[in-house]
């Protein structure tokens, strides 16, 4: 049987002026959720025809371990306090794996 995981696909569109204030702070919060128990992986990316926009992928162990990390204290002080107030527009999406047959 497949390995499964819970895939998140965040995008954000960044008010002007400020993308290299968000880049630094999602270095912050990958290396904060990176230690989380259920996060398997986090990795951000900027646009390259639009660096305005920014993509997050995240990879946790199971749908239960996603909803653990937006209880973390660094989703409410870094992503709720002074990511979220630095964006035109967000987008979340989340993926399972399909149940195996």
């Amino acid at each position: 049987m497949a390995e499964t995981f819970f895939q998140v696909v965040v995008r954000y569109t960044v008010k002007s002026g400020e993308v290299d204030t968000v880049l630094a702070l999602l270095g912050e919060m990958a290396a904060a959720t990176r230690q989380e128990a259920a996060n398997v992986s986090y990795d951000f990316f900027q646009g390259a025809e639009d660096p305005d926009h920014i993509v997050i992928l995240e990879r946790y162990t199971d749908a239960e371990g996603f909803a653990a990390h937006r209880e973390y204290e660094h989703i409410a002080r870094i992503g709720a306090s002074q990511i979220i107030p630095r964006l035109a527009s967000r987008s979340i999406q989340t993926f399972a794996n399909p149940t195996d047959s």
